[in-house]
């Protein structure tokens, strides 16, 4: 069970660093990511760059 937990919070690392690289806030997509994993990594990738 503790590889999942590593492995979602990595996911949430790497989701606020491609939504810095979109000048979006890293830390509200660190937390977004915290509660909706994949599917945030979906929005992030997805979104327009600002």
């Amino acid at each position: 069970m503790q590889e999942y937990y590593i492995g979602w919070g990595t996911l949430s690392l790497i989701n606020a660093g491609i939504a810095q690289g979109k000048n979006r806030s890293g830390l509200n997509w660190f937390l977004l990511s915290l509660l909706l994993g994949p599917i945030a990594t979906l929005a992030v990738v997805i979104a327009e760059k600002r």
